[in-house]
């Protein structure tokens, strides 16, 4: 008897089962592959995603936290108030500056170490152990080193050194009453340098050391070396080190909590979220403020996400 169209053996012997549809394999071999890192999404999408979608419904409503019953829907109240007041605005645009200033700063002083450290000589592991030191600290320890070690008027470093140097003791100055935004950058370039360094030297040593040569067979100088084919090398990974910069000083919260607690035009967009929800219980206009931080943080990753990417792919042509 000849085997039946539905694909069974014929009657008499063992029964065969019919194959897999084309691709069922291939399907079920990915959902095994992928069933691992299920709970990890989860969990991901549990302490990430819900919570800031809680934000931004919240960001859409009245809501102080002193009168819970009198909460109502605004639509766009809340974010048109924290472009519009005087002083929201001002904690965007102290971000902005803020920002700017420590990653320019702290690309430079990066870019200048890392040419340093590229050469070769006696106890450079220990030299780049040291400098590395500051990225590893604890932000809030970073602040409180700087505010009580080199600010403080009365036994800081800094006014030390002016006495040392001859300094008047009446005329040394309280860094940070005196310069309180310049004192908050000081510190973050401090504790941001050795991170564009590391980048920036990772760059340096994936060079092609023969194209330099040949450079330098060709009568090439230093400067014309550093202007024509480091710099152009670099180019990527100084804007990667300057959106990964950006992204975290952007969000910086310790250092103006620590240093200045918000004062003398310190304010940046995270303390006034801080200050909105904490001690004015606005849940509302924190919630909107949060997620304007959330949405410019997105815009700086999608742009170093792209250049990170370009780099890989520049690496694998090579």
């Amino acid at each position: 008897m000849t085997a039946t169209a539905s694909g069974t053996a014929p009657v008499g012997h063992a029964r065969v089962p019919a194959a897999n549809p084309p691709g069922t394999q291939g399907r079920l071999r990915a959902w095994a592959t992928r069933a691992p890192l299920l709970p990890a999404l989860i969990f991901m999408i549990t302490v990430t995603q819900l919570p800031f979608v809680a934000t931004l419904v919240i960001s859409f409503f009245d809501w102080n936290a002193l009168y819970p019953n009198a909460r109502s829907f605004t639509w766009f109240a809340n974010y048109s108030e924290v472009l519009t007041d005087p002083d929201l605005r001002e904690s965007v645009l102290t971000t902005i500056l803020l920002t700017v200033s420590v990653v320019l700063a702290s690309l430079v002083l990066g870019l200048v170490l890392a040419l340093l450290l590229n050469r070769r000589f006696k106890g450079r592991g220990l030299v780049r152990t040291l400098l590395i030191a500051p990225f590893l600290l604890v932000p809030v320890a970073a602040a409180l080193l700087w505010k009580h070690v080199l600010y403080n008027p009365e036994y800081g470093l800094l006014n030390g050194l002016l006495h040392w140097a001859g300094g008047d003791d009446a005329a040394q100055p309280d860094w940070i009453s005196d310069t309180p935004l310049l004192a908050v950058e000081a510190s973050l370039v401090w504790q941001w340098t050795p991170f564009m360094m590391l980048i920036l030297l990772a760059g340096l040593q994936s060079r092609d050391p023969q194209l330099i040569e040949a450079a330098r067979m060709d009568g090439a100088g230093d400067w014309q070396i550093f202007r024509h084919l480091t710099l152009p090398h670099l180019r990527r990974y100084l804007e990667l080190g300057a959106l990964l910069g950006s992204v975290y000083i952007v969000q910086n919260f310790d250092a103006v909590f620590t240093l200045t607690s918000g004062g003398l035009g310190t304010a940046n967009l995270p303390y006034t979220v801080y200050q909105s929800f904490y001690q004015a219980h606005e849940n509302g206009l924190a919630s909107a403020a949060g997620v304007l931080v959330v949405i410019g943080s997105v815009i700086i990753a999608t742009f170093a996400l792209r250049v990170v990417s370009s780099l890989f792919r520049e690496e694998v042509s090579r």
